[in-house]
């Protein structure tokens, strides 16, 4: 049986399947010298370089939108118990 590569590319998009240290995921997380993505030290793609400033941008923001959906989410469900909605749809 032919050995399969644990790590490469597919169409530009890295790959890795070898058992992850836990230095390599420590310093996978973690490359000043690197621009916001980096490969990912275990699985298919790219993740956030948390060395990066940029990182931290995209995760507050992507805080303060989940907390705002949790927060408007409440309001909407007791709007949405109201009743059954007719739709109509014309042809």
């Amino acid at each position: 049986m032919v050995d399969k590569p644990e790590s490469g590319t597919i169409f530009g998009v890295p790959y890795n399947f070898e058992r992850p240290s836990l230095g390599r995921m420590l310093s996978a997380y973690w490359k000043p010298d690197e621009g916001m993505l980096v490969e990912k030290p275990f699985g298919i793609g790219y993740t956030l370089n948390l060395a990066s400033w940029r990182s931290w941008v995209v995760l507050l923001v992507a805080g303060v939108l989940l907390w705002r959906e949790r927060e408007t989410g409440d309001a909407t469900d007791e709007a949405e118990s109201d009743g059954p909605v007719e739709v109509v749809v014309d042809d």
